[in-house]
């Protein structure tokens, strides 16, 4: 497996050299909120986090955000209890509702979501406490907490979701798959449990490796490849 210095290289040659390759991320990449700053995200946030990466899953994401106050108009504010006691009446006028994405089983991930999110504040307080606790070096369990527990946030949409919330994950873009296989990490895109563990222990290792964030380390990795 490739170092992350030699990776590095490869994507600071592409991107016009050592230094401007630094000030491109340091422009580009967001970096994840500090554990105190997690902790003080609200369960209604994770929710609407939640529920825009849902939504904007194989749509047109400009639209998303225009509409977005129709969204949370329609789920009032998002208030998790709320949302998770909407009824099937409910659910269907949503459906005919022009301020929001007229999408069936969107729509009704949203009561799902908000009940997950609920249960995982019974268990653990919050939400945010929940990930704050979540153990850096098992984000593929973290995602796959995700998917089961979650309604649609499996793959790229939970980790859309964690990135956008602010807790520090790679994401596994087209980019980033194409730099795994040329690092000799995996052959193909990783989505078997022995393909998704080599890539956590590969993130795990440039992470400890460079010092920087798996948001940072995947950025690297995107950019490494033509």
């Amino acid at each position: 497996m490739d170092s992350f210095t030699s990776i590095f290289d490869r994507a600071a040659s592409r991107k016009g050299g050592t230094a401007a390759f630094a000030t491109l991320l340091d422009e580009t990449v967001s970096e994840p909120l500090a554990g105190k700053e997690l902790l003080k995200v609200s369960d209604a946030q994770i929710l609407s986090e939640m529920t825009k990466c849902v939504f904007r899953s194989g749509f047109v994401w400009k639209i998303i955000e225009a509409k977005w106050p129709g969204f949370e108009q329609a789920f009032h504010q998002f208030d998790v209890t709320r949302c998770a006691m909407l009824s099937d009446e409910e659910l269907e006028k949503l459906q005919t509702n022009t301020a929001i994405v007229r999408h069936g089983q969107k729509i009704r991930s949203v009561p799902a979501n908000a009940q997950f999110v609920l249960d995982v504040r019974a268990e653990h307080g919050s939400f945010a406490q929940f990930l704050a606790a979540w153990p850096q070096d098992d984000l593929v369990g973290l995602w796959h907490e995700l998917k089961v527990r979650g309604s649609r946030l499996g793959g790229q949409t939970g980790r859309y979701f964690l990135r956008f919330i602010g807790y520090d994950t790679p994401m596994l873009s087209a980019d980033v798959v194409r730099a795994l296989v040329a690092a000799g990490v995996v052959d193909k895109a990783p989505t078997g449990k022995r393909a998704l563990q080599q890539t956590q222990a590969a993130f795990t290792r440039w992470r400890e490796e460079s010092g920087w964030s798996y948001n940072r380390v995947s950025r690297v990795l995107a950019c490494s490849v033509p």
